[in-house]
């Protein structure tokens, strides 16, 4: 059996399995989809071909598929993809991801993971999303709003009824904070620690223009989603 890997500066507690960047496979299972499928339906054709890059347990997989897209879910835990239905699902880090001469309409970079606190690995992200989007294709990626790391502790409680509290963001060097959330259902509760990196509306475009891509545009008034294309 190979060694679980666990990602530096990434953590999580809580029942059930954890995967290396810290998430529960649970609680991910759990947690409500919000608006990111009326977002992407509106920017891409119907039907379109999806490549969703950590699509974790199918929160917004299961939607787009509802809708009639064509969904190839991408995930480094099998755990979370044995929760993905109606979608193909390939278990690989998406830095490494291989599928060979495939390309699709639309690859999806959702989660914030644009925001990693290492640079090769959101270089690894993006270089992703250029190789496999299709020639007048879209990459769809969701960033941080502007005040994610401030005002905190900051809570939400969802109409379900439970409650997420982002509780902490804390400096710890080179532009990178370690970001604390915790996540209270009425019968369990659970915490994960992440690495992110807050990138001005400049630096995010300096990234997709060194990975070979532009924004096409600004997709929510507050910026967290932007659709695309290639340069």
């Amino acid at each position: 059996m190979s060694e679980r890997v666990v990602r530096e500066g990434y953590s999580g507690t809580g029942p059930g399995e954890i995967t290396p960047d810290g998430c529960a496979v649970e609680l991910y299972r759990r947690l409500a989809v919000a608006g990111e499928p009326d977002v992407i339906a509106a920017a891409v054709p119907a039907g379109s071909s999806i490549l969703e890059l950590g699509s974790g347990a199918g929160r917004v997989t299961r939607p787009l598929v509802d809708r009639g897209f064509d969904v190839t879910a991408v995930d480094e835990s099998a755990q979370m993809l044995e929760q993905v239905r109606g979608a193909r699902t390939v278990c690989s880090p998406i830095e490494s991801l291989d599928l060979g001469d495939e390309t699709f309409d639309v690859v999806m970079l959702a989660s914030f993971l644009v925001h990693s606190g290492d640079h090769r690995v959101r270089e690894g992200l993006l270089r992703t999303c250029r190789r496999y989007v299709r020639d007048g294709g879209v990459v769809l990626i969701q960033r941080e709003g502007e005040d994610s790391h401030v005002g905190l502790p900051r809570e939400r409680v969802h109409p379900s009824g439970y409650t997420v509290r982002i509780v902490s963001a804390d400096p710890v060097g080179d532009g990178v904070d370690s970001v604390l959330c915790v996540y209270e259902f009425p019968d369990a509760r659970w915490t994960q620690t992440f690495l992110s990196r807050p990138l001005s509306k400049e630096q995010f475009e300096g990234c997709l223009d060194a990975a070979g891509l532009r924004v096409d545009r600004y997709l929510t008034e507050d910026g967290t989603w932007v659709r695309a294309v290639p340069k």
